[in-house]
C-alpha cells in the first residue's frame, strides 16, 4: 500500500507532468542503489552518470547555454525535487547544487563565463558550489570575513569557506567576499592554484561537505559575476529562486516516511488486526497524510508564485521552506514510532529517511531565522497599513 504522490489536484501544464515523469524513471533506476549513494562524502558515479543521462540537470540553466526551458523555473525544480528526494538524498542534493552552484553566473556572470560553464552545468560535464558560510559565520552572511582584491587585472581571493556543499567535487565555486565597503561574487575554478580543500566534518545524513581555504588564490577580473560589492543581491536571488525547492524535497521525503509507516502497518497484525487500525495508529497515519497535503498545497503555491517573480514572492517561498521541512520531520517521526523497534533498525529506509529530515530545517535558512524575517516583513506592512 502506498500513497500515489502525483500531485493531479495541481493542474500542473503538460511540460512540469513531464518532468515527473522523467525524475520518476530516475528515481526507479536509483532506488535500490540509494541506501549505498546516501552514505557517500563524494559523488556517487552510478547517481551522476544516471543524473547525466536524463537531461534534467538541464532544467537548471537557460536554453540559450542548453537548458530544458527558456529561463530557470523554481516549479520545475520543485517538481523534480519532491520525486528524487523521496528516493535518494544524493540525488536529490547533486540535483539541486547544480542550480544553486551555477545561478550567480546564469544572472550576473560576462558572456564569457556563460559560454564556458552553463552548458556544461546542463549536461552535468561540471559540477557546481555556492561558497557562502565560514567557520565562525553562519547566517550572519554579511559578517564574513574572505576578501577579494583587484589589481593588475587580476582578482586575489583570501579567506576561509566551510560546510560547503560539493566542496572538494565541484569544479567551479562562485564565493562570497568582501570588497571594500560591499560584497562581490567570483568564480573560482577548482583546479585555480592557490586552493585548499578539506573535509573536517560529516553530518548525520552524509552529504558532500568541504571546507576551502583560499590563499591568495587569483583569476581574471571577468570572473567577477556582477558588479563590484554587489554581489550580496544576486545570493539574495539565488535564495528567492531556490528555496521553495527545499519544501518540494521535504514533501518527498515526507511522502515516503509516510508509505514506509503504511507498509509496515498495513501487513502487520496485532491483537488479531493490522496495526495500521489499532490504538492511535490510525490517526497518527491520517495526521501525517493531513499534513502532508497541507504542505504540498503551500509548496506548489509559492513555487508558481516563485517562477513568475522570485523575488517578490520569497515570502511565500520561505513560509513553504518552514512548513514543509516541520512536517517532515514531524511525518518521519511518527513513521518511526508507529513502526515500533523496526523504525529504529539502522540501515533500514525510514531511518535514512529519519537522518535526511533533520538537516533541512537548517540548511537554505533555518527555521528560526526565516520566522524572524517573516515576523519583520509582516510587522512592517501592519505599520504601513496602520498609516495609510
Amino acid at each position: 500500500m502506498s500513497l500515489d504522490s502525483k500531485l493531479d489536484s495541481y493542474e500542473l501544464a503538460p511540460r512540469y507532468r513531464e518532468l515527473q515523469r522523467e525524475a520518476g524513471a530516475v528515481a526507479a533506476a536509483l532506488a535500490a542503489h540509494a541506501d549505498v549513494a546516501d552514505e557517500a562524502s563524494g559523488i556517487d558515479p552510478l547517481v551522476r552518470e544516471t543524473l547525466a543521462a536524463s537531461g534534467l540537470a538541464s532544467v537548471m540553466v537557460s536554453a540559450e547555454y542548453g537548458g530544458r526551458f527558456e529561463s530557470i523555473d523554481s516549479l520545475a525544480v520543485t517538481v523534480v525535487r519532491e520525486v528524487f528526494a523521496g528516493t535518494s538524498g544524493h540525488l536529490d542534493s547533486l540535483f539541486a547544487m547544480q542550480g544553486i552552484g551555477s545561478y550567480p553566473v546564469s544572472v550576473g556572470g560576462s558572456d564569457r563565463l556563460r559560454k564556458r560553464w552553463l552548458p556544461a552545468v546542463a549536461a552535468l560535464e561540471a559540477v557546481a558550489a555556492l561558497a557562502l558560510t565560514e567557520p565562525h559565520v553562519g547566517s550572519d552572511l554579511k559578517a564574513i570575513t574572505t576578501t577579494v582584491e583587484e589589481a593588475g587585472g587580476k582578482l586575489t581571493i583570501r579567506g576561509h569557506k566551510s560546510f560547503i556543499t560539493n566542496g572538494g567535487d565541484a569544479d567551479f565555486y562562485c564565493v562570497l567576499c568582501r570588497e571594500k565597503d560591499g560584497f562581490s561574487l567570483v568564480l573560482v575554478p577548482a583546479d585555480t592554484p592557490g586552493i585548499k580543500v578539506t573535509r573536517p566534518y560529516q553530518i548525520i545524513a552524509p552529504h558532500i561537505l568541504g571546507d576551502i581555504v583560499f590563499a591568495d588564490t587569483r583569476v581574471p577580473a571577468d570572473h567577477r559575476i556582477g558588479e563590484p560589492g554587489r554581489g550580496f543581491r544576486l545570493v539574495l536571488s539565488t535564495l528567492a529562486t531556490f528555496r521553495v525547492s527545499v519544501a518540494g524535497a521535504a514533501v518527498g521525503l515526507a511522502n515516503a516516511a509516510l508509505n514506509e509507516a503504511l507498509r509496515h502497518t498495513a501487513g502487520r497484525e496485532q491483537f488479531g488486526v493490522p496495526l495500521a487500525a489499532l490504538g492511535p495508529v490510525p490517526s497518527m497515519l491520517a495526521l501525517s497524510w493531513t499534513e502532508i497535503e497541507m504542505a504540498r498545497s503551500l509548496t506548489y503555491r509559492a513555487a508558481a508564485a516563485a517562477a513568475r517573480d522570485p523575488d517578490a514572492n520569497l515570502h511565500l517561498s520561505s513560509m513553504a521552506k518552514i512548513g514543509a521541512t516541520e512536517v517532515a520531520g514531524r511525518v518521519v517521526d511518527r513513521a518511526v514510532q508507529v513502526m515500533g523497534r523496526f523504525g529504529l533498525v539502522r540501515g533500514s529506509v525510514i531511518e535514512r529517511l529519519y537522518r535526511e529530515a533533520r538537516p533541512m530545517r537548517i540548511y537554505e535558512g533555518s527555521t528560526e531565522v526565516i520566522l524572524d524575517s517573516l515576523a519583520r516583513q509582516l510587522l512592517k506592512q501592519h505599520s504601513a497599513g496602520q498609516r495609510s
